[in-house]
């Protein structure tokens, strides 16, 4: 079953696209199908892919207006996810959907053509709560947020709950926070272990174990256009990423056992 997971926070500098693609390039090697959705005009996914985003003949904008197929947009990269890669052509998307039918609901039908096709399909949403991103949370199952430990991250979390909250009163009720996702992690200082025990103490297990260190690879990985785990695979970064990876894999074990389970006990089985 095709898993489709927005990684949003409308707090810019979080993380949020490193997440996106290490995390895509660390489910790949665990041989996991990935689709990457570069959902962000800045096309920083993009070019951390591998892909350059200047040189793109068919992009996002093209599948999400109904232009081009899925297959037709599609890029592999070399650890063995695909992208569906952005740039700024996608800008042009929010204004013209604001004149289309079911303009909330576009990625969603477009997403239909992945499903079965990919275990994952990871969305990097862009760092606002504009349309796009709308979009992705009516088209996914669950919501990761990448967040600092400090205070100002805490008000932007307030307003992206309240958001999620009114996608699944709109029309994706089953919505769910995947997890929350602390980044840039120092544990030596002690604001961040503070907000770090708030964030435990308000959200238990949805709370990833992972946390992201602040790591020279992992900013130093993009240049290159490389995840961290091809880029340097012992660093500490790379390393963090393959374990968050592993986290999600085991949740999504876990809650397959449980739904099977729930259909063996109503089938009387």
């Amino acid at each position: 079953m095709t898993r489709i997971i927005a990684i949003a926070n409308q707090k810019g500098g979080v993380g949020k696209t490193t997440t996106s693609v290490n995390l895509a390039a660390s489910l790949a090697l665990s041989d996991a199908r990935v689709l990457l959705v570069d959902l962000d005009p800045q096309g920083n996914a993009t070019m951390g892919s591998g892909v350059d985003k200047n040189a793109l003949e068919r992009s996002v904008y093209d599948w999400l207006m109904g232009h081009r197929r899925l297959a037709e947009v599609v890029q592999r990269c070399p650890t063995g996810y695909e992208i569906a890669p952005s740039n700024i052509e996608l800008t042009a998307a929010e204004v013209e959907l604001i004149s289309v039918e079911r303009k909330e609901l576009r990625l969603r039908e477009a997403l239909a053509q992945a499903r079965g096709h990919y275990d994952y399909v990871l969305v990097d949403c862009p760092p606002s709560l504009n349309m796009l991103t709308v979009n992705a949370l009516m088209a996914s199952d669950g919501v990761l947020i990448p967040m600092q430990c400090e205070y100002y991250a805490l008000e932007g979390l307030s307003a992206l709950l309240d958001t999620i909250e009114g996608v699944r009163r709109r029309g994706n009720p089953d919505l769910e926070i995947e997890g929350i996702l602390r980044t840039m992690y120092d544990p030596r200082n002690s604001l961040t272990r503070d907000v770090s025990r708030q964030l435990i103490k308000f959200f238990g297990d949805k709370v990833f174990r992972t946390v992201i260190p602040r790591n020279v690879r992992l900013a130093e990985a993009p240049s290159h256009g490389l995840p961290v785990v091809l880029y340097d695979r012992l660093s500490r970064g790379a390393v963090a990423y393959m374990a968050l990876a592993g986290e999600l894999k085991r949740a999504a074990a876990r809650n397959d056992f449980v739904d099977k389970d729930v259909v063996d006990k109503d089938l009387g089985r």
